[in-house]
């Protein structure tokens, strides 16, 4: 280190974490970033209205409470003690991996799946492992096997790019033979037909993480949260941020979280038009694998991804384009409105 570099080797060595581009300008329809098309909840809106009619000028209570308990309520936990809220789950995964991974030490994760998590052991100086999907999207059993210097292990469930599930009772077989927690990522859990949350009462190396930004649309507010067993609670508020949460996106995400007949509408929309959308993917030529998530992952035997996700931007649809080294490339689209939908189907068409 010198004055002229004062910054850790760790993260000159490190590539930062891209996200998918968030256009500034212009009328695009938006499928790359798997939001939800639909507005939040109505009492979402009433709810920060009445939070900052009543003033901005005190601190946010620190842990969330009011969310936390209404949350227990709604996923059928034991107590609020069993939550801790973040801004947005990856301030909910950033805790987790300064909690338990240090320097040198390692952190797993399927391939392909989210690469923030690379992201963040590569902040800690830690190292990360990989573990290959087999060709139909199943885990091997390697992912469990265990490492001295492994000290945690991540499972997005539904995966992206590909949507697909890894079922409960595998993924409680992973978490009794790997020698450190895991985190069950479950960002779009909501949209598939199984979940993992059961899991935490029968295991406390088992950490469950959701967030509000795609099943209630509320990816601009930034919230999120991780189900564990208490003491593993308690460890993790010693490192979160004083108040990581704000007035209004505590009274936001409390009002969402109980707006449980308006999600179910919400999902359901969603699951339709997913539906239809990997159908008419199939018919053009698309392999595709079926999603459990609020997106579809396919690949053209014949055409360029690349050049499809370009002609389709320069149409004002943008989608995701995904290269993975040694796995191969596709597209990633997020399920929108059924008009959304069903324009970037045609100028699919019209690309083929």
């Amino acid at each position: 280190m010198s004055r002229s570099n004062p910054f850790r080797p760790a993260l000159a060595k490190m590539q930062p974490y891209v996200p998918g581009e968030q256009p500034q300008g212009g009328k695009f329809i938006k499928l790359n970033t798997n939001e939800n098309p639909y507005p939040a909840p109505p009492a979402v809106t009433e709810a920060i209205k009445s939070a900052a009619t009543a003033g901005l000028q005190r601190y946010p209570d620190p842990v969330a409470s009011a969310f936390r308990r209404r949350a227990a309520e709604v996923l059928d936990l034991p107590g609020p003690e069993w939550i801790l809220a973040g801004n947005g789950s990856d301030e909910i995964l950033t805790i987790l991996v300064r909690a338990m991974v240090g320097e040198g030490q390692r952190l797993r994760l399927p391939y392909p799946s989210y690469i923030l998590y690379r992201t963040l052991a590569d902040i800690q100086g830690a190292q990360w492992e990989q573990t290959a999907f087999s060709p139909d999207w199943q885990l091997p059993a390697a992912f469990g096997h265990s490492d001295d210097r492994l000290r945690l292990a991540f499972l997005p469930n539904p995966n992206s790019p590909s949507g697909t599930v890894i079922p409960p009772d595998q993924v409680l077989q992973f978490a009794q033979t790997l020698p450190c927690p895991l985190v069950v990522d479950e960002a779009y859990a909501d949209f598939a037909d199984t979940h993992c949350l059961d899991l935490v009462r029968q295991s406390d190396q088992v950490f469950v993480t959701r967030t509000l930004s795609k099943s209630y649309a509320l990816a601009g507010l930034r919230f999120g949260f991780v189900v564990a067993q208490p003491h593993r609670i308690a460890e993790l508020q010693k490192i979160k941020d004083s108040y990581n949460c704000d007035t209004l996106s505590i009274a936001a995400a409390t009002a969402a979280i109980g707006s449980t007949e308006w999600l179910a509408d919400n999902v359901a929309k969603i699951r339709a038009t997913r539906g239809r959308m990997e159908q008419r993917l199939a018919e053009l030529g698309f392999h595709v694998t079926p999603s459990q998530a609020n997106f579809v992952w396919c690949q053209h035997p014949d055409k360029s991804h690349k050049l499809i996700y370009e002609h389709l931007k320069q149409s004002q649809i943008l989608v995701r384009y995904m290269d993975f080294p040694d796995w191969g490339d596709g597209l990633r689209i997020s399920v929108g409105t059924d008009d959304q939908a069903d324009a970037c189907l045609l100028m699919l068409s019209q690309v083929l």
